[in-house]
């Protein structure tokens, strides 16, 4: 089989399209023969080391974490899916492996596709969808009829958040580019702002949640949007955040945490049509480098960047 594996951390020159053998899951955990994987940045940002002291050194290394495709065998234990199931979901982040053509996953970070929703859709709902919940159901439990303001809202996090925010009853501003607006609009969120213009910290409404989904907002400013009692949900986080985050409850830095109730929620809520990220292109495994570097060195899609697995 083949994957995108890299031999060091390090900057996009380290990653190769290379042969590798499949090892048998163990113990709760899943092999899928890979269909799409969609391409997120936090792949760069475990190639470039960002993260070996939760990697660790071991190389070579695979590239990737969501993906859609079929179960094609289970390790002991395994309960919530079989061989032969359609399913999407994540690889783990210290082995990755999602942009290749077989990667193992803990069953527990797997979801059954459900029939209306397309392996192209599914492989998009991973990561922006873990994100998202993590943010808004776990860390701040929003409810109906809550403020929400999301920076970022033309993001996949960040319209994932909107989707999410929108099923729970809350109502929701957010900020984006001008680029994305209209599709921030369709999608419900009712006040738009255009970051480049406008200085959020001279916004008047004040919110139950903010939440920063494309990590450029500076902690003052979100903690200045919100209502007494609200939270600001920090995508960016770093260890000085989560020392101020035990003294001052308000702040709340989020990790992207997988877990089967959270990929249930996605498969329902993508299976009746109430979420979905846009697809902007598609290239085939041998094409995956050079749009993985192209975004990685800022290049803009109106949608997720997907690979597909022949």
């Amino acid at each position: 089989m083949k994957r995108i594996q890299y031999h060091r951390y390090g900057g996009p020159e380290t990653m190769k399209l290379e042969d590798f053998a499949l090892r048998t899951p163990g113990k709760g955990e899943v092999a899928v023969k890979v269909a799409f994987a969609a391409i997120n940045p936090i792949d760069w940002k475990v190639r470039n080391g960002a993260l070996k002291m939760v990697t660790g050194k071991t190389f070579p290394r695979a590239l990737g974490s969501d993906f859609s495709g079929t179960v094609i065998s289970v390790g002991p234990g395994v309960t919530r899916v079989k061989i032969g199931d359609a399913v999407f979901g994540l690889a783990q982040i210290k082995e990755g492996g999602a942009i290749g053509e077989a990667v193992i996953a803990p069953e527990t970070f797997l979801a059954k596709k459900p029939d209306s929703l397309s392996f192209e859709d599914a492989a998009c709902l991973g990561t922006p969808g873990v994100t998202a919940w993590n943010g808004l159901v776990d860390k701040a439990g929003l409810k109906r009829g809550q403020r929400v303001f999301i920076n970022g809202c033309s993001g996949s996090v960040g319209e994932t958040a909107v989707q999410i925010a929108r099923m729970l009853g809350a109502t929701v501003s957010g900020s984006c580019s001008a680029e994305g607006a209209q599709r921030a609009r369709d999608l419900g969120v009712e006040t738009v702002f255009d970051y480049r213009t406008t200085d959020l910290s001279k916004i008047s409404e004040r919110y139950d949640v903010v939440y920063d989904t494309s990590a450029t907002m500076e902690v003052a400013v979100g903690l200045g949007l919100l209502r007494k009692g609200g939270v600001f949900l920090d995508i960016n986080p770093t260890p000085a955040k989560f020392i101020r985050a035990l003294f001052y409850r308000r702040l709340k830095p989020i990790v992207c945490s997988a877990r089967a109730d959270i990929l249930d929620g996605l498969a329902r809520a993508a299976g009746e049509g109430k979420l979905k990220l846009p697809v902007a292109k598609i290239v085939p495994l041998k094409d995956a480098i050079p749009l993985v570097t192209a975004l990685e060195q800022g290049r803009k899609l109106p949608g997720k960047g997907l690979v597909s697995i022949d």
